[in-house]
């Protein structure tokens, strides 16, 4: 392959990966982050933003050589996955049914951002340029041109956008987006539980949304609750203790003990890039689309995008760029739409008070529940294995 000047911006989770990826093969790369990337401590209380990890992200984490870096004690891998609405029979999936040692792992966003960065920093073919932001976009033919905001200028051959879900560069270059606002928010809580690391993350349907368990590494836990954006405002401003006693009350039963360590709500909302490039700039991540939480696939599709673009760019070296950056979008943006769909389609099923759609949706999770090998199919789809 030959050698490619590539600028990326936003150093995040997908950003920094394809810059780890494609260093490896040769590659100079510009990265732009517009705020400082802190290396955490092990001792560090959890943060609020985890994400629950694929085989096949996995396996792209490994293949840029960080997995190994990431501390065993603020990994949790999970072998049961568990869903039910309300009253309901429960749909289970484990990993023992498809001969596999784990469904999936959870770890917090800033740790395999820090492992990404902290690789990265020992390569001589990678620039990096923290603490700024793009404030202008040029391209031709040629290359393209960004200007920073301390008047740098840099030229490459091809500009990923990795800068999440308000993307700047997206912005700058006006390309549209389809956005939908779910109206509700999400809120999560951070607990520590009198009990060792639990290995079955599991989610209860109810007409308010998703009540959801994330299992941490040793005695921590991550509850997720969809609720009005009013409710999560009140739980939000409710003492730590005062959120505890509204989780009993409220929430799915929990087996054990626990205390609230933090909490933060966001919104929901569903954005959908329009198309993915524009000339010599392409969409990655968050910045091209961003996805309901539920099913956990956020950080996965954005994974999946980058190694679409790397894998291009490496073995299709002989096409012009305009003729990579389509043979990306045709792949990734009707992929993408289809997992979006399905989720949007899932939610509003799974809120909806129709007496008869209660039915329907509960007959349908005691069928999946005997279905044996389409179940198992399901599973190994999600975990990106064939």
């Amino acid at each position: 392959m030959a050698n490619r000047e590539i600028i990326i911006v936003g150093g995040g989770m997908v950003g920094a990966l394809s810059a780890l990826l494609l260093a490896k093969q040769g590659n100079t790369l510009h990265l732009i982050e517009k705020s400082p990337v802190i290396m955490p401590q092990q001792d560090d209380a959890f943060d609020l933003r985890v994400s629950a990890f694929s085989e096949q992200s996995k396996r792209l984490l490994e293949e840029a050589g960080v997995w190994q870096d990431i501390p065993l004690d603020r990994l949790c891998a999970y072998q049961g996955l568990q869903t039910w609405e309300k009253g309901s029979q429960k749909l289970l999936f484990s990993s023992t049914d498809i001969g596999a040692e784990q469904l999936g792992y959870i770890a917090e966003n800033r740790w395999i951002q820090a492992v990404l960065w902290q690789r990265l920093k020992q390569l001589p073919n990678v620039h990096f340029y923290e603490n700024t932001q793009v404030m202008s976009i040029e391209q031709n033919e040629a290359q393209v041109t960004i200007t920073l905001s301390e008047q740098r200028t840099i030229s490459a051959e091809l500009l990923l956008a990795c800068d999440g879900a308000n993307s700047g560069v997206r912005n700058h270059l006006q390309i549209p987006v389809t956005r939908w606002d779910y109206r509700q928010h999400c809120l999560l809580i951070n607990i520590t539980t009198d009990c060792p690391q639990q290995k079955v993350t599991w989610q209860e349907f109810r007409e308010t949304g998703p009540c959801a368990f994330l299992p941490l590494a040793a005695n921590n836990a991550s509850l997720v609750w969809y609720h009005s954006p009013q409710k999560i405002k009140h739980l939000q401003s409710l003492t730590n203790q005062q959120l505890k006693q509204t989780i009993l009350a409220e929430f799915p039963k929990l087996d054990f003990d626990f205390e609230v360590q933090a909490k933060g709500g966001f919104p929901l909302i569903r954005r959908h890039a329009q198309y993915y490039y524009q000339g010599r700039v392409v969409l990655l991540g968050d910045a091209a689309h961003t996805i309901n939480p539920l099913a956990g696939q956020g950080v996965n599709l954005g994974f999946k995008d980058v190694q679409c673009l790397v894998e291009l760019l490496t073995l299709c070296s002989d096409l012009s760029i305009a003729e990579i950056l389509k043979r990306y979008q045709c792949q990734r943006r009707p992929a993408n739409l289809l997992m979006q769909t399905g989720m949007d389609v899932f939610y509003k099923v799974s809120k909806s008070d129709s007496q008869l759609l209660r039915i329907l949706r509960k007959g349908f999770l005691g069928v999946a529940q005997q279905s044996g090998q389409v179940k198992n199919r399901v599973m190994r789809y999600a975990m990106g294995i064939n």
